[in-house]
């Protein structure tokens, strides 16, 4: 019988699994994998949290094909990273149009068809959800690794959240993913980063420990276009800082005028403003740059990449809880990042809650509810926010950096 270990959910005297060829723990770390899928397909914060998982994986099978499945936007981020073998592309737009046309389908045949002949043997899904999981079943690996089924409720240690973090926020495998796993990672305490829960993976493979690494190469053709892109807004040589108001969630969004505020106060410090953000973040964008003089709009016209690129280069992001936070902790950069619906112990900047800004004494958040309709608080969380609290927090965060730089 294999050893007992912390990170697998066990029956008495069997391990839990579903399916054939169930490998007990002690096989399962010395096994010696050869073709390995990594299933989280967005968002760029959760990609960019799997990126440390992706690396140890790499140092344990040097020399394991090692495939990543991605939707497109997001895998142009990170198809570039060393540690990658390919990226296998998963269109999640043209599988919503599944019924409504023959073509999504005969795609999702011939995609189905080319994960089948890649004949992994281990699939690892930490995304946790129906449409994952299903993917993983179907790829035919006799080894499926995901989450355990979610707890409604906090675990011993845990700090007490309101019940809508515990309904709407991440605390297990969703929808009954669980189902299609032969090895469940099991869920022992909620209070823990994103980043520490996919890396609590380690143990039930025998990855290697170390320091956590975020690198994500950036390739050439995103420096040329950010490069560019400062020359025609005469900005090549000058101290920027990145300002980054949209979010998906209508509940993460901060007041416009709130990041005006904070750009006009970066602009007395002698750096230019850029505003950033996909495309379906205009509007923000917009309203943010037309009231901070001076703000260079960049809005929709650069890639993950050369956002990344662009981030890397500036001295500083503000952002709401969004992509744009994590890529500026990948890249070393300083950012602050205004936090309300969602919680930055689990999701905030990894190891930098110095660079947090929340309102204080808000029982309802974190709540986890997406649209604002929901909210029966005035959306209090993020309106309590003021220019002068983040402001603060910034002269903080970069006296830390001086302090640490000289």
């Amino acid at each position: 019988m294999a050893e007992e270990t912390p990170y697998l959910v066990r029956r008495p005297r069997r391990l839990i699994t579903v399916g054939f060829n169930s490998v007990e723990a002690a096989e399962l770390r010395q096994r010696s994998f050869q073709r390995i899928l990594l299933v989280k397909p967005s968002a760029v914060g959760d990609v960019i949290h799997t990126v440390p998982v992706l690396v140890r994986l790499r140092q344990r099978y040097p020399n394991a094909q090692l495939d990543w499945l991605l939707t497109p936007r997001i895998a142009e981020l990170v198809r570039h990273h060393p540690a990658l073998s390919n990226v296998v592309f998963f269109d999640r737009g043209r599988l919503a149009q599944l019924g409504r046309a023959w073509q999504p389908v005969r795609e999702l045949g011939r995609f189905l068809s080319r994960l089948r002949r890649a004949r992994y043997d281990l699939v690892i899904d930490l995304h946790g959800q129906f449409r994952s999981a299903l993917l993983c079943l179907l790829s035919g690996s006799p080894v499926r690794i995901g989450f355990a089924p979610p707890s409604r409720k906090p675990f011993p240690g845990d700090r007490r959240l309101v019940k809508e973090a515990y309904v709407h926020g991440w605390t297990g495998a969703r929808e009954g993913a669980w189902v299609a796993y032969t090895h469940h990672i099991s869920v022992r305490k909620l209070d823990v980063h994103a980043v520490d829960r996919y890396l609590s993976l380690g143990p039930m493979l025998g990855l290697p420990e170390g320091p956590v690494d975020f690198h994500i190469p950036l390739p050439d053709s995103a420096t040329s276009r950010v490069n560019e892109l400062l020359a025609a807004h005469g900005l090549d040589g000058h101290p920027y800082a990145v300002l980054v108001p949209g979010t998906t969630w209508e509940t993460k969004h901060w007041l416009p005028e709130g990041f005006a505020a904070v750009g006009r106060h970066l602009t007395r410090t002698g750096r230019r403003i850029i505003v950033a953000g996909s495309a379906n973040e205009m509007r923000s964008c917009r309203e943010m740059a037309a009231l901070c003089p001076g703000t260079v709009d960049l809005c929709g016209q650069t890639t993950l990449s050369e956002l990344a690129a662009l981030l890397h280069r500036a001295t500083l992001c503000v952002t709401n809880d969004s992509g744009s936070m994590h890529l500026a902790v990948a890249f070393g950069r300083p950012v602050v990042s205004i936090f309300g619906p969602t919680d930055p112990v689990w999701i905030g900047p990894y190891r930098r809650s110095e660079s947090v800004v929340s309102a204080r004494g808000i029982d309802c958040a974190p709540c986890y509810l997406r649209k604002l309709s929901a909210c029966t608080h005035a959306h209090a969380c993020m309106k309590q926010v003021s220019p002068a609290m983040v402001i603060e927090r910034i002269q903080y965060v970069e006296s830390e950096q001086a302090r640490c730089a000289s």
